[in-house]
């Protein structure tokens, strides 16, 4: 029987998950071993994570493992994208690691395509537009940091430097960079140039399933960590999570529901039209030569910030209660304006919007937890036609997985909206995704097909069947929310 590790790391959270394969029941179980919190702080008027804190709780998830008896095991690590780590010759960080909700790339885009065009760049890497993305951020970035800069490394990768020595750069969170060229599977030298950058200072890439390392001399010296095999997973958190969603469908969507909200759909080819680029969707490489084409959404981030202005006082459970008794779509917002990156009050934010659009202000927490829901719930409704559009397939079926699967309101709502069957769960898909490589590295399962099934067995998935909305109040929520979009 072997142990399989997946650590598992998004914007607000981390943790160490042991995953074992029962045969001959071909049941998939999961233990927490290790879970801490995470996120960016303020310094010197910039944004920026604690590396070395991720790196130290890893250890200490590592140590867990070891302590409940666990001598060998695989281990894969999946992080948020966008975000980098420059790294001097001698392998020492040249700066700190910057979040990607730092207000350095505003503007960015703009800028950097007076230098060269964005359709030129959508046919070459197939990215959607976004600030936050890595190209835009090394763009940014000291020149004279980038020209020291021995190896550029995005977080994941980082983590694995840290941990067994060696350099790689793992292509499911290589394209969240926006600068891998679909058809020459590399970095685009035209896009580096751009930067000032060259290829070399990028590892060679690297698919998932394929092995990484052992644990360097100093940590394997330590004696209470377990004899460790790393190997790349799909190293982008959402790449790992649509691995574990369990589709028994040809015509499915997914909502991957976490912080961001990303919904898409999987495929074996990009989709760079020009209608494509003009929506802004994207093209994110997943394992085994998928394609991820999807949308981000502001997601989760809004009511996490929400809950915290209130002081902790609500957990997320009683904020969806008390959005539950409210007024359906009274309030709405744009979920993807960018005054909600990171606002300094969501709060007060969310109340100046609706002013500014016309509309009832959400006063008690029920409603404005209820406004947050109903938007997200919109902006899923209005992305899934587009997706159905550009892609031409009709989906039967949305799986929602992550954290936000056990949001029922919020899934029903989207159920009501779409008319559409919604399976939400497992919550735990993207460690599962990560633990599906492992799997599929070492021999115990044959394929994703079987990992998928593996999974759809072992773990609860809760159908939410439409319910019918009234049509008056669904047609003029729809016209609302056209509105609100037309002007960003």
């Amino acid at each position: 029987m072997q142990n399989h590790i997946a650590v598992d790391i998004g914007a607000s959270s981390g943790r160490v998950v042991c995953g074992t394969l029962q045969q001959p029941g071909g049941t998939l179980s999961i233990e927490e071993i290790h879970r801490f919190s995470n996120g960016f702080a303020e310094q010197n008027g910039n944004l920026y994570w604690n590396i070395d804190y991720l790196v130290a709780e890893i250890v200490k998830g590592l140590q867990q493992a070891k302590a409940r008896g666990i001598e060998r095991c695989t281990v894969g690590i999946d992080t948020w994208g966008v975000d980098y780590v420059l790294l001097d010759q001698e392998g020492a960080r040249i700066h700190e690691v910057f979040s990607y909700r730092d207000s350095r790339t505003d503007g960015a885009i703009e800028r950097l395509h007076r230098n060269i065009s964005t359709e030129s760049v959508y046919e070459k890497v197939g990215i959607q537009y976004l600030p936050i993305n890595t190209l835009y951020q090394l763009f940014v970035h000291d020149q004279a940091e980038l020209e020291a800069a021995h190896s550029i490394l995005l977080v994941p990768d980082y983590l694995y430097y840290r941990l067994t020595g060696r350099k790689i750069s793992e292509v499911t969170i290589g394209s969240t960079s926006g600068m891998l060229n679909l058809h020459t599977r590399d970095y685009d030298e035209d896009l580096l140039s751009v930067l000032g950058l060259s290829k070399e200072q990028f590892p060679p890439l690297t698919e998932p399933g394929e092995p990484v390392g052992r644990l360097t001399e100093d940590l394997a010296a330590r004696g209470d960590l377990p004899d460790c095999e790393f190997i790349a997973v799909a190293s982008h958190d959402t790449a790992s999570a649509v691995l574990g969603v369990p589709a028994n469908s040809e015509k499915w969507g997914f909502l991957s529901s976490g912080t961001w909200s990303l919904i898409g759909v999987e495929r074996g080819s990009a989709i760079t039209s020009p209608e494509a680029m003009l929506r802004n969707y994207t093209n994110e490489w997943g394992a085994y030569g998928s394609f991820r084409f999807l949308k981000n959404i502001m997601g989760m981030w809004l009511i996490q910030k929400v809950r915290e202005e209130y002081g902790g006082q609500y957990s997320f459970g009683e904020l969806v209660e008390l959005a539950a008794q409210e007024i359906p779509f009274r309030s709405i917002i744009y979920c993807n304006d960018e005054r909600f990156m990171n606002p300094q009050s969501m709060i007060d934010e969310i109340r100046s919007y609706c002013v500014e659009a016309g509309q009832l202000v959400p006063q008690t927490p029920g409603e404005m937890a209820r406004c947050v829901f109903d938007s997200l719930a919109l902006s899923y409704y209005f992305y899934i036609q587009d997706l159905q559009q550009l892609t031409g397939d009709n989906l039967e079926r949305l799986h929602i997985v992550g954290g936000g699967a056990n949001n029922g309101l919020l899934c029903q709502i989207t159920a009501d909206l779409l008319e559409m069957e919604i399976h939400a769960g497992p919550t735990e898909s993207t460690a599962l995704g990560n633990l599906v490589v492992q799997m599929i590295s070492t021999g115990a399962v044959n394929d994703l097909q079987e990992a998928r099934e593996i999974i759809s067995r072992s773990f609860q998935v809760t159908s939410y069947i439409p319910k019918g909305m009234d049509p008056t109040t669904k047609k003029a929520a729809l016209a609302q929310f056209a509105r609100l979009q037309a002007v960003n």
